[in-house]
Parts: C-alpha cells; structure tokens; sequence
C-alpha cells in the first residue's frame, strides 16, 4: 500500500464500493491518487484492527494497481525482470516480488505476481506505482507480448482475520488452498479469484472481481450472521506495521534497496538476471550502509516516520520509516533505517526524538506480534 498523501478530492478516483462505504459512515483519504476509506463510523482504528486479529474484517483495496502480461513465454520475460525467481513456483501459486531500477537497486515498488502459467501472469502492484511499473515492463517486452494496465478493471477485496475461512466457506468459496495460492470460483454469478494472501499477518483471502460486480461481492460477504467489520486503511497500517511488512514509499523506495529492507529473501540471488541485479549484488557483498530495524518504546511514546533515532552522546544513528502505536501490544512500535557503522543489535537501547520528547526504544527483529498467515 502506498499513500501519496492528500489531494483534492474531486481529482483522485474512487472505488467501485465508494457509496458503500459512505453509507458506513467512512472517513477517506488519499491513497496512491484514490479515495479510499480510512476508517469507519462506530469503532474506528482500535476496533478494525482487533476485529481482524480476533474475527473477521474486510477492507476495500480496490485502489491496488492490476496488470496482465500475456504471450509467449510471459512468465520468462517477467522473471527476467522482477527480484524473486518465479521458476520457483508452480501455476495457480502467488510470490512477492520487487520491481528495482537497473541502475541502483532502488525499489519500484513491491508486488505480488499471480502465475497462472508460463504464458500468463498477473500482478497486483501499487496504486501510486502501477503506471510506472507496466512502463518499465512495456518498454523491456518483445512485440509478441501483451501488457495491459488493468487497474480499474478489477475491485480487490480482502477477507482477514482467524474467522475469515468460515465467512468464504459459508458462501460456497474455496477455502482451503495453500498460502500463496489462487483459486477461480463463482459467487451469486460473479467469476472471481480467491487469493490466500494478505498484508495483515492473520489468515486471510483477498477476493478479485470485476469492478462491475464488486458492490455484489461486497453484500455478500456483508449477507451472513458472523459479526463481519468493515475495515479501512488505517486499520490495515496497523495491522501491517505490527507484522514488519514494509510500505512502499516509506520502509521500501528508490532510495531503500531490498538489502537496507531485508527484503533480501524476495530477490533472486542465483538467477542470471533480474533488474538492478549488479547493484544489489555489489551491495550485499560489500555490507549495506544501513538496515532495516525494528523497535519497541519502553516508555508511551509513540513513533512516527521521520523522526530521528539517537544513540551514544546523542548520535542520530537512523530515521524513523513507519511508527505507530501497537493495538495489540499496547505500546508504540516502529521500523528504522540505523547505520550499520553504529553498531547497534538486537536489544540495544536507542532513544527517539518525539517532537523534542526523548523516548527510550529497544532494537528488536520484527514481527512484534505472532503471525497466522498460515
């Protein structure tokens, strides 16, 4: 998820469930260029997030980029492109993947790429990103391939929380499929596909239909007796911050590589080529000159992106990427960019400059919390 910050209203797009979410009393905000909700009437931040940890929660990630490459030996070509190695993976599977910059290794932006077979594969990038992605893409492809930009095509809707199998089960949707995989099925006479992904750290499904029929989908899974809540980009940033998945523009960019992120495990390393493949090597033998770290407040402050770490004799050792306040662990957590020459590791203590407030943090790995995905 990308958030490109604010905009006038009237300029950004909307999703396909926007009358619905206005009836919910939703809150909006910009995101990637879109009007999306960020939370709703009745509960707010705290709610949505404890109704995906503990029951089931859906959110409207219609704003995600779409794009289908399509031809002879799309999958190749894509694999020659983007970090990770879809040989490693069958048709039907999903993978995380990066687009990086041939020059310096930079993120694009990160993407979950759908393969459903050696000629087709889908990908679902950012909002903010997408444009630009299936430029880079078209401007590498042979004539013989076919990049669309799908964007608004689709609605993208996603089913989280330790409840979320029951809720697809009850309305005839596939449910069981392996993390990381895809499923076609029917649902009231829409063709949709059942992702087992998600960016929350709970067991979850992400549901792509077309635009057309989302308010349908929407109602149905809206239609059962289970205590279903609607959840809006606030809650999913939460949710995503607790598990340490980065967010594009802020913990991944041009400027952070996949090695400073360790991002590493999505690129790769023993494919021929791939994008900024040079860069990145070079950078991981040499050691990157900053990483990716996690930290916990000891005390009530609560991080926010941009806010300088401090270390010995008030040394600034990092910046703050994303920070927030844990509502599960009830205490402000955060990700940060430290120097690799500061020599800080895990249970080191920083302090964090909260608008001229220090606050006493502890390194750590994340996730903060025990992830379900599985």
């Amino acid at each position: 998820m990308t958030d490109v910050g604010s905009k006038d209203s009237t300029a950004l797009l909307r999703s396909p469930l926007h009358e619905r979410h206005a009836a919910l009393g939703a809150k909006f905000a910009a995101f990637g260029g879109w009007d999306m909700p960020l939370e709703y009437a009745g509960g707010g931040v705290l709610k949505e997030h404890a109704a995906v940890r503990e029951e089931v929660g859906v959110f409207d990630v219609s704003h995600l980029g779409k794009a289908r490459i399509a031809g002879p030996g799309a999958a190749e070509f894509v694999n020659a492109c983007l970090t990770n190695d879809l040989g490693r993976i069958k048709p039907g599977k999903a993978q995380y993947t990066l687009c990086c910059d041939e020059a310096t290794g930079g993120v694009v932006d990160d993407i979950i790429a759908y393969l459903h077979g050696e000629d087709h594969v889908f990908l679902i990038p950012n909002a903010a990103n997408t444009a630009e992605v299936v430029r880079r893409l078209r401007a590498a492809a042979p004539a013989d391939l076919d990049i669309t930009d799908e964007h608004r095509d689709y609605a993208v809707l996603a089913v989280q929380g330790p409840r979320s199998a029951e809720l697809l089960g009850r309305l005839g949707l596939p449910t069981e499929h392996e993390y990381m995989s895809f499923a076609t099925a029917e649902l009231d006479g829409v063709e949709l596909t059942v992702c087992r992904t998600g960016y929350t750290g709970e067991h979850g499904y992400e549901l792509v239909a077309p635009a057309a029929d989302a308010v349908r989908v929407w109602d149905a899974l809206f239609g059962t007796d289970l205590p279903v809540r609607a959840c809006g980009l606030a809650a999913r940033d939460t949710l995503r911050t607790e598990m340490g998945y980065p967010l594009h523009g802020q913990d991944l960019s041009l400027e952070i590589t996949p090695v400073q992120a360790r991002s590493g495990w999505a690129v790769g390393w023993s494919k021929p080529a791939f994008w900024g493949r040079s860069a990145l090597v070079a950078e991981k033998a040499a050691g990157p000159r900053r990483t990716l770290w996690g930290l916990v407040a000891t005390d009530r402050g609560i991080p926010r992106p941009h806010m300088q770490v401090l270390g010995a004799a008030d040394q600034v050792v990092g910046e703050i990427t994303s920070g927030t306040f844990s509502p599960t662990r009830k205490i402000g957590i955060a990700l940060a960019l430290l120097d690799s020459g500061s020599g800080l590791s895990e249970g080191d203590t920083v302090e964090v400059d909260i608008r001229g407030r220090r606050s006493t943090m502890t390194v750590t790995k994340p996730p903060f919390v025990t992830p379900s995905v599985r």
